[in-house]
């Protein structure tokens, strides 16, 4: 076991912020309670065949019996009180947790836009007006509310470390919110294969002071390089490890245009899906399109 799980990081059960260890709580517990059912079960097949060997004549030999009430009411009662545990956790902590759940803490929360692409992150500070490719920076005991979306194909936005993951869609926009505890650098990732370039498609997040959260923005705004639609168009062509790269000034509304350019894709979809009504009878809306 130890060199097979030599490689494995376990950064979901090293958890730095409110989210993830929560996660790891109901990890464990969970884990606990099916142990329950797991580990009796594997010790009496290993003793029943030891048991019931066939060299062992002293063991009861009864071809008839069929049934037992003693060992149906374990059998069954058992995982029945199991399963109503496991699924009042399940609920409490499916709405305790709900990614689009703000939390609540006493610090301003920042909003930080994140578009998937072929096959690099990039994230916008609407607020700040800048963006960065590869780099997430924000304050730790601050919460973070992430607006998040694909110009590709799906992609999962997931930082282990920190929390729940979140699905990137072109078209739409999903909700995240996470909070780091304390400082540090946690590893992100595409958690959602995406093509060629997704085993690079990796992205550093930076929980750092107030001060350092600034000095970063500050490094960002010293940059040469603006993100406008011609800089973004060039930046989602599909392209393999790029480096941390950052955008001085953002285009307003880069984000939301992004969503909307899919918006009349499927709009047409949906109308070219819609069987023809013969003989549909106008409505006073149709009377009213027609007459302008």
């Amino acid at each position: 076991m130890t060199v097979f799980l030599g490689g494995c990081n376990l950064e979901v059960l090293s958890p730095k912020g409110d989210v993830g260890m929560q996660e790891k709580s109901l990890i464990l517990i969970a884990t606990g309670l099916m142990l329950l059912v797991v580990v009796p079960v594997i010790f009496m097949t290993l003793f029943f065949a030891w048991r019931y060997r066939a060299s062992n004549t002293k063991a009861t030999y009864a071809p008839k019996w069929s049934h037992s009430t003693a060992i149906e009411a374990v059998v069954w009662t058992i995982p029945c009180i199991i399963i109503a545990i496991l699924a009042t956790i399940t609920w409490r902590t499916t709405h305790d947790l709900d990614p689009y759940k703000p939390l609540q803490a006493q610090a301003k929360p920042i909003t930080v836009q994140v578009v998937a692409t072929d096959w690099k992150w990039v994230f916008i500070y609407p607020d700040y007006g800048v963006a960065s490719v590869n780099e997430l920076a924000f304050p730790a005991n601050v919460p973070v509310n992430f607006q998040i979306t694909s110009d590709s194909v799906m992609n999962a936005f997931f930082i282990p470390q920190l929390g729940s993951q979140i699905y990137a869609m072109a078209g739409m926009e999903t909700k995240l919110h996470l909070i780091a505890n304390e400082p540090g650098s946690y590893a992100g990732l595409s958690s959602n294969y995406s093509g060629a370039g997704f085993s690079d498609m990796h992205f550093t997040a930076i929980a750092t002071s107030q001060q350092g959260f600034q000095d970063w923005i500050n490094k960002a705004k010293a940059s040469q390089l603006n993100l406008d639609d011609q800089s973004y168009h060039a930046l989602a062509q599909p392209s393999e490890k790029v480096p941390v790269t950052y955008y001085a000034n953002v285009k307003p509304g880069l984000f939301d245009s992004i969503i909307a350019q899919y918006m009349g894709d499927m709009k047409m979809d949906k109308i070219g899906s819609e069987p023809a009504q013969a003989n549909a009878i106008p409505s006073h809306n149709d009377h009213a399109k027609a007459a302008e």
